[in-house]
């Protein structure tokens, strides 16, 4: 992968980096895998805003993507690597042994014409797919279940990966990007290797209107809007808000902990908060 600058004929273009994309393919997705996605512009079943910042942004196609690894042990080729507009991440079309077509997320140094497959016991290769209970520990995999059979929830952002670094008692031990380790089930699947596109995070978009063509909207600061439209709204002349920092909706940010107890959380052996101040 490499970056692309560009020479400053306008201010925009000075600024401007992005992901060199020439090995991708040209033309338009497979249509079978494909199907119509509708926004709702940040807006809930009220017609309400709930998400600012949304709305706008070009029309997409979503692309079906595999993440469970359905057919498993049948060999498939890589007939190429593609764009994917709602992902960050590059993705990749197969062609089973049987004709079957299917997508799944493109891991690091793997292109057209390379084969994978998934299966209980397969070869440790960029690609390839199978339970965590038969992957040697040191690992570096991606787009990792945390059930058996929901499909991959863990590591699918562009660059991303998870290493397993221990297996005790049906379970697997992970250790996340963020510092976090965490218990899955060893029957869990997971691909080897890293999700493509690590360049992403060097990104430069420019201006305005590259975030705008991505369907995100200006963000307007709350001590600029009426008391009727935020907390910190308001005042005689320009003020700071006057109290600590909240959401439109009254409740503490900027640091404060909101997230309640979840049921998942015994399954997590190391925070990743305490992983960052150590």
């Amino acid at each position: 992968m490499a970056l692309k600058t560009y020479n400053p004929t306008t201010p925009s273009r000075r600024e401007l980096v992005l992901v060199d994309r020439s090995h991708l393919h040209k033309g338009k997705p497979v249509k079978e895998l494909t199907e119509g996605k509708s926004r709702s512009g940040g807006r809930n079943n009220n017609g309400r805003i709930t998400a600012f910042q949304r709305g706008g942004g070009h029309k997409r196609r979503y692309r079906i993507i595999d993440f469970k690894r359905r057919k498993r042990d049948v060999e498939a080729t890589i007939e190429r690597l593609e764009y994917d507009p709602n992902r960050t991440a590059f993705i990749a079309l197969l062609r089973y042994a049987d004709g079957e077509q299917a997508y799944i997320l493109a891991p690091q140094r793997v292109g057209p014409g390379d084969k994978v497959i998934a299966g209980e016991r397969v070869d440790v290769q960029p690609g390839n797919a199978m339970p965590l209970k038969s992957i040697p520990v040191g690992t570096i995999v991606h787009n990792v279940e945390m059930k058996p059979g929901r499909g991959g929830q863990i590591a699918r952002s562009a660059g991303t990966y998870v290493q397993l670094i221990g297996k005790d008692s049906g379970f697997a031990q992970i250790r996340l990007g963020s510092g976090e380790v965490r218990m899955v089930s060893e029957h869990c699947m997971a691909t080897i290797g890293a999700v493509s596109n690590p360049d992403q995070k060097n990104v430069n978009y420019g201006k305005a209107g590259r975030m705008r063509w991505l369907g995100r909207r200006p963000s307007v600061r709350g001590v600029a809007m009426n008391p009727v439209d935020h907390p910190h709204g308001g005042g005689e002349g320009r003020t700071s808000g006057g109290r600590h920092p909240v959401t439109p909706w009254g409740r503490p940010t900027k640091g404060a902990k909101t997230r309640g107890k979840k049921a998942s959380d015994s399954f997590i052996i190391r925070s990743r908060h305490r992983a960052k101040k150590k």
